[in-house]
């Protein structure tokens, strides 16, 4: 029942895989093209009034980019701080405006058609704006008219390179590494290696299930020149879509067969966590990355779930599923968290303190001794 996914990404997955003259000749322009937007960029990048962390990869898809802006503006929101998330949008459709809030309190003020699936799906689960622009600098600024804030979070914006970040975050995929290290489209490379010398921190980022590392040796040892933290991804719960609300529920589906659908750049890692939670994963199938779907892949789904007891999918592809009829308690997302090791987690609050408002370093100490000594 899977589509066929790319063959691109099967090759680049290979460390000597036949990409081709064509391909290799594309990825040279690519790596130039990219050498000289950096080299601009770095004369002419814009500052905003607001402190920027930047939450981003060097690979296509796969590294949990969207889970960790989420734990990452709670963790800072619980520490007291006004924190605001900015997204290009992908998958949403052209505003005329340079920027629009799609989101504030929990409340989507837009359709995901619109807002994009991944804005969307983190306003179910976060309380602060949420806003999209093409010019990430021109979302800040509308936020900062709205309010005042003490921190803004940039969702995918490593390459963003036209607004300066007091902090660079670049999450890695354990398992999947960097492929071939090819860069696009011979590989997933959106920079070459060296890129990381623009990184404050690493994070790698672990999938809940013990999986050998796809990270080389000898990548190791360029990654161990930046400070590495560690973090790791698992599935928390299910989420259900009823009455025009999520709701949580725990992930029993152990023994139960189930259809795994999605639209991602990675599914492999999302099945792995189906198969985490014990459910008899029967049959998958897969989409575009931020596909929209159509009444036609309903009826594909609904054909295909016939013989399942649920479906399960992931919370960016609810958001655009639920507002087809399936029948009730048969489309299950999965809810995933992030974790961090104790002192890996202090030490990235010492970072990004470091680079806040001296009163707001005060304010996040003291509420670290705080939870400390209850």
């Amino acid at each position: 029942m899977a589509r066929d996914r790319s063959g691109l990404e099967r090759l680049w997955q290979r460390d000597r895989s036949l990409a081709g003259v064509p391909l290799m000749a594309a990825a040279a322009l690519y790596r130039g093209a990219i050498a000289m937007r950096n080299l601009w960029w770095r004369r002419m990048a814009r500052r905003a009034d607001v402190p920027v962390i930047s939450v981003g990869n060097l690979t296509v898809g796969g590294n949990s980019k969207t889970p960790f802006t989420l734990y990452l503006a709670s963790r800072l929101q619980n520490r007291g701080l006004a924190v605001a998330i900015v997204s290009r949008g992908y998958g949403g459709k052209r505003r005329s405006a340079r920027a629009t809030l799609v989101a504030n309190r929990g409340e989507l003020m837009l359709p995901p058609e619109e807002a994009g699936d991944e804005p969307a799906m983190m306003a179910r689960r976060f309380t602060g704006p949420i806003a999209v622009a093409r010019r990430r600098i021109d979302a800040i600024e509308m936020l900062a008219e709205q309010g005042p804030l003490d921190a803004v979070i940039l969702d995918d914006g490593f390459q963003h390179l036209r607004l300066r970040r007091d902090v660079d975050l670049v999450l890695i995929s354990n398992e999947r590494g960097f492929g071939n290290r090819r860069m696009l489209p011979a590989g997933p490379m959106r920079e070459p290696l060296s890129a990381l010398k623009r990184a404050d921190a690493i994070v790698i980022v672990s999938s809940g299930a013990a999986s050998p590392s796809g990270i080389r040796p000898a990548e190791m040892e360029h990654l161990k020149r930046t400070q590495m933290l560690h973090a790791r991804v698992r599935p928390r719960s299910l989420v259900t879509s009823a009455q025009g609300g999520w709701h949580e529920s725990p992930p029993m589906l152990a023994g139960r067969r189930v259809l795994a659908v999605s639209g991602l750049a990675d599914p492999a890692s999302f099945h792995a966590m189906v198969r985490e939670i014990d459910a008899d994963l029967v049959g998958v199938l897969e989409y575009p990355d931020h596909h929209s779907y159509t009444s036609g892949d309903w009826h594909t789904i609904a054909s295909a779930a016939r013989d399942v007891d649920a479906v399960v999918t992931t919370e960016k592809d609810l958001v655009k599923l639920e507002r087809f009829p399936f029948a009730r308690d048969s489309l299950y997302a999965l809810r995933l968290e992030v974790s961090m090791p104790d002192e890996e987690a202090r030490l990235l609050d010492q970072l990004i303190f470091s680079r806040l408002q001296p009163e707001k370093i005060a304010l996040g100490a003291a509420q670290e001794v705080s939870r400390n000594a209850r």
